[in-house]
């Protein structure tokens, strides 16, 4: 007779089994790249996003299935693992989901910043609010001169944009940098213009430690220039502290975008603090000075990519020396237990070499402990000397 399913495991099972193909979902095709999956995905979050929609269950289903399908999709190890397997070689359970701070209430906030502190990672995503008013063109954009820093304090989840001209100087190296000396929390956006006039968003930046302050930068150079997403396997990392050193490098992917027509572009500073505003300076700089910064920066991120490859070999061998070490290790305890067992076998045989039977070996022992108890006692009773009372006694009698 079959075991019994309870309603929410039929669910459960049947959810798994309607799963749809991520690439589907997303509306992408299997060779697309990184970039087209993430503004697939925006714009898709941006439609089904749970504050544009009310309490419309469906599209609060349509939003989970667009962020789960992009968690996959965005990782190049689960959509390596999908791609060969299918959702069966996914953990489906350990999928980091992107928060959206505007749309949580004040004790949810208050416990992701909690758990923020504590070391787990906390992925956050642009608020709907500030996507939707940019992609309907609603939004004040605020011209940025190259080589004038601005400075300036934003409010959480909100953003500040900014209209920058590239000229023909600037056509050969551009970077826009942002930094904020309160260590803030914050993201560096670029935005394309749509057709209507509206801004879709294109590159995201998250802010990053660097020293005495967080910063973030892109860098148009005519090369790939690669960005380091910190949280990829973020989870697992925490689940195996080994995973920590060998996935560091996982998130080091290219930029899409490695150039800029000359034109007007627009970025925007976007408040990532749970709680608090955002102090934070600004500038659009051209690189064309910057020559020798610039081959450096090829020749140090070639290097970094050379590693990432090594790193993936050094792996495999160091997981076959710590197989061989564990194994060792049970071994010596496991020797060390039988040894110790045998030596204990032996002393009782040692033992088992005497005529006098077990029960008077005992009692014997008892006596012998019981008399020099008593010798002992009488020792401190001879050892003690007389009190004032005891002599006084002595005397009158």
């Amino acid at each position: 007779m079959p075991p019994h399913r309870s309603k929410s495991e039929k669910n459960d099972g049947m959810a798994k089994h309607l799963r749809r193909d991520p690439y589907e979902v997303l509306g992408v095709l299997r060779n697309s790249t990184d970039q087209e999956i993430k503004s697939a995905y925006r714009k898709m979050a941006l439609k089904y996003h749970p504050d544009k929609n009310g309490n419309d269950p469906v599209a609060a289903d349509m939003f989970k299935e667009v962020t789960f399908s992009y968690n996959i999709l965005s990782d190049p190890d689960k959509r390596r693992q999908y791609d060969t397997a299918g959702f069966e070689a996914v953990e489906a359970d350990n999928q980091e989901l992107e928060l959206d701070l505007s749309s949580l209430g004040a004790v949810n906030t208050i416990f992701a910043a909690l758990f923020s502190k504590l070391g787990v990672p906390i992925k956050t995503t642009v608020s709907a609010t500030v996507l939707e008013e940019a992609l309907n063109g609603a939004v004040n954009i605020r011209p940025l001169q190259l080589g004038q820093p601005i400075s300036r304090k934003v409010e959480k989840q909100c953003a500040h944009f900014y209209s920058v001209t590239i000229t023909e100087e600037a056509r050969d190296g551009f970077v826009c940098r942002v930094q904020s000396s309160d260590k803030s929390k914050f993201k560096l956006l670029y935005f394309e213009l749509e057709e209507n006039g509206g801004l879709s968003l294109a590159l995201q930046e998250d802010s990053a430690k660097t020293g005495k302050v967080t910063s973030a930068g892109m860098y148009f150079l005519g090369f790939p220039v690669y960005c380091l997403d910190q949280t990829t396997n973020s989870v697992a990392a925490a689940k195996d502290p080994d995973a920590a050193f060998f996935k560091k490098l996982d998130g080091f992917q290219p930029c899409e975008i490695t150039e800029l027509k000359p034109g007007k572009h627009v970025f925007a500073v976007y408040g990532d603090n749970f709680f608090k505003s955002v102090s934070y300076t600004i500038e659009a700089i051209c690189a064309a000075p910057f020559i020798e910064e610039k081959e450096n920066l090829r020749a140090v991120e070639a290097e970094i990519l050379s590693k990432r490859a090594e790193l993936s070999k050094f792996e495999t061998e160091y997981r076959e020396v710590l197989a061989q070490f564990t194994e060792m290790t049970g071994r010596y305890t496991k020797e060390m237990q039988e040894i110790d067992e045998l030596l204990k076998q032996r002393n009782e045989i040692h033992a088992s070499y005497t005529t006098i039977p077990l029960i008077k070996r005992s009692s014997s022992r008892k006596k012998s402990k019981a008399a020099s108890k008593e010798a002992k006692e009488d020792g401190e009773v001879r050892d003690r000397k007389p009190s004032t009372r005891d002599r006084t006694k002595k005397k009158w009698l």
